[in-house]
């Protein structure tokens, strides 16, 4: 097979809140890739937090071991640069090239300036692109690469800024009157107001991916490309992002092209976005790297079989504030061990909005915080039932714990020594704080970010 060409479009905070999962707002794009490729309804990332889950997806590695424990705005980095997927794909004749969001090097943009740790070939940068974090030249940079006859094969790496807050005021087709606010949220104008804004975004997102959609169908190169979308974690609203509950690292991800990438197909076996990385490599028949700790997945698309993974891993060390914990997600539960011993919710690790504001105002910040959790997904798919100290279910509580136990010692997990410092350079907020614009503390100065 000629290698195909491999186009990995991503976005921020925008868990599986599309039109393709079954969601009320119109993604005419997205709905189409997944009409025509593989949409993967049970999709993980290996964190929800911004810069480790991407930095997992791209190294296949977890972030205790690829180094990204925290935010790249905020001081963290990989430890070996030359493991993200770009450095593997070169040495088999890859041009490799980024427009728009990476945050995996510096404060996420990306421009020589901000990116050159990671290597890319080239690039797509204009002077008209006046935003730090919003890219909103991202899709035409892309469709001007894609038009002008790249070399082949190519890697592009396209990032946008959208769903991340703030949100816009809500479109006319997007009347918060008549918006369904997520399941955890109460029903108020405000969180409907919060969750219309959410949708513009979404409608935002699509188009813009669309552009880049377009050119490549235009260009002739579709046919023989690789189309990975996903998007780094769950929305950003209370009790979503940066948790490790499924509203937290449940994430939509949608491959059509070559390979047996096509149909229409909907897989429902569990996957983790550390599965990616070696997927590719299947994909292309060239060695994996030995540091990939994922699974390909190109059995469950040759139909080779039904699972390729009992259970999935998921970490928190650092988002704006240290809130340790990790979690195993088999199909049937989910079980959350926090590390920090604290009783307090950790307010800077939501972002701020109306929604956050509303929970606020109803006293979240004396809501009990559980050290441990287990939750019955066949019974309780939102997850709101704690049944870890329940006696009924010790016959499964210790065997997740078990399972948990395992993979960190295998992973060396660095929790297993003690709290996690921050690296030189690095800021947090006090976890006592309330929002993540609140001034920090660390080792160094951070590059800030609307909302983080």
């Amino acid at each position: 097979m000629k290698r195909p060409n491999i186009l990995y479009v991503n976005s921020h905070d925008t868990g599986r809140s599309i039109q393709p999962y079954g969601h009320a707002v119109a993604t005419p794009h997205l709905q189409r890739l997944a009409e025509e490729g593989i949409l993967f309804r049970q999709a993980f990332c290996a964190a929800p937090t911004c810069s480790p889950s991407r930095a997992a997806l791209l190294t296949g590695q977890w972030p205790h071991n690829s180094g990204m424990l925290g935010l790249s705005h905020r001081g963290f980095s990989l430890s070996d640069y030359s493991q993200h997927i770009i450095h593997t794909l070169r040495r088999h004749g890859y041009y490799c090239a980024l427009s728009g969001v990476q945050h995996v090097d510096g404060p996420g943009r990306g421009t020589a300036s901000y990116a050159s740790r990671i290597g890319y070939d080239v690039i797509l940068d204009r002077k008209d692109m006046p935003s730090q974090w919003g890219h909103p030249m991202a899709e035409q940079c892309a469709a001007e690469f894609l038009s002008g006859q790249p070399p082949q094969p190519f890697f592009l790496e396209v990032g946008f800024g959208q769903t991340h807050r703030p949100f816009p005021n809500p479109a006319p087709e997007d009347d918060p009157r008549y918006t369904l606010v997520p399941a955890s949220m109460p029903d108020t104008p405000q969180t409907r107001l919060d969750m219309a804004g959410f949708k513009t975004s979404v409608r935002t997102l699509d188009c813009k991916i669309g552009v880049v959609l377009d050119a490549l169908r235009a260009s002739g190169l579709l046919d023989n490309t690789l189309v990975i979308y996903t998007t780094d974690h769950g929305m950003a609203f209370p009790g979503m992002k940066c948790n490790l509950t499924d509203q937290g690292i449940g994430v939509a991800q949608i491959m059509r092209g070559p390979g047996g990438f096509s149909g229409g197909q909907v897989c429902d076996a569990l996957v983790s976005h550390i599965d990616l990385f070696p997927t590719i490599c299947d994909l292309l028949e060239v060695p994996p790297p030995p540091w990939l700790a994922g699974c390909s997945m190109m059995p469950l698309v040759r139909e080779e079989a039904q699972h390729i993974r009992e259970e999935v891993f998921a970490e928190v060390t650092y988002q704006a504030s240290y809130e340790p914990q990790r979690c195993v997600r088999t199909r049937r539960w989910n079980y959350i061990r926090r590390f920090d011993h604290r009783q307090r919710v950790v307010l800077p690790n939501c972002d701020d909005g109306p929604s956050k504001t509303v929970w606020l105002e109803e006293g979240w910040r004396d809501q009990p915080r559980a050290q441990e959790m287990l939750f019955d997904l066949a019974f309780d798919p939102n997850e709101t039932n704690n049944l870890a100290g329940q006696p009924q279910c010790a016959p499964v509580l210790a065997p997740m714990r078990a399972r948990l136990d395992r993979w960190m010692r295998e992973t060396e997990d660095p929790l297993l020594k003690g709290p996690v410092p921050l690296p030189p350079g690095g800021v947090v907020n006090d976890p006592d704080q309330l929002s993540p614009r609140d001034p920090l503390s660390g080792t160094g100065s951070e590059t800030p970010m609307p909302g983080r």
